[in-house]
């Protein structure tokens, strides 16, 4: 059983910096959008092999209005055969680009919109056990709409849009009916935000 040490401070509590040796590190696949990497790393008196998603990282807008509804968009993903509802997302994948401003080209390009405030909410791994990507997360308001609406293709070609009242996605994800994880994560933040404010 884990030893339970009992002696962290809510202050204290916090994820630790640690970096073994990497003693090699083997590109297996790279991808359109991501790559995969092998590495073998020295831990403890030992080696492991680890292979994971390399990701450039990534940005997630919670975008409400002054009727306290958040904008949410449905599209199909491939990988879990489903039209999941989402929070306009996408790649920090232009050079040198800030997450702040990477969230701002996102929200005008899936929902023709762009806002006038932007605060930062959190930032969260996606999912540490596989992959290195960082998702950073904004609370966009004060929102308008573009004069001209972005082209869109693939899945994109179809987005659902609808503004959608904040307890009721939080509801809806509290419930089991939306399973997203940057959608709970970014709505639940933003009521914890707004709760503090």
């Amino acid at each position: 059983m884990p030893e339970r040490t009992g002696g962290v401070s809510p202050e204290s509590l916090q994820d630790e910096l640690f970096e073994p040796v990497v003693i090699d590190s083997e590109l297996v696949y790279r991808g359109a959008v991501w790559d995969v990497r092998s590495d073998r790393i020295r831990y403890g008196d030992g080696e492991i092999v680890r292979q994971y998603i390399d990701h450039t990282g990534a940005v997630a807008i919670v975008a409400v209005d002054e009727d306290d509804r958040v904008l949410l968009i449905q599209q199909y993903r491939h990988p879990i055969r489903r039209r999941d509802w989402e929070l306009p997302a996408g790649l920090l994948d232009v050079e040198g680009e800030e997450p702040v401003v990477a969230a701002q080209r996102e929200l005008a390009e899936e929902a023709d919109l762009r806002a006038a405030h932007w605060e930062p909410l959190l930032s969260a791994f996606a999912t540490p056990g596989g992959s290195n990507e960082i998702v950073h997360f904004f609370l966009a308001t004060g929102l308008s709409e573009l004069a001209d609406a972005h082209a869109r293709e693939d899945e994109e070609a179809d987005i659902r849009v609808e503004w959608i009242p904040l307890a009721d996605a939080i509801g809806a994800v509290l419930d089991g009916r939306m399973h997203n994880a940057l959608l709970a994560i970014g709505v639940l933040a933003a009521e914890r935000h707004r709760a503090r404010a």
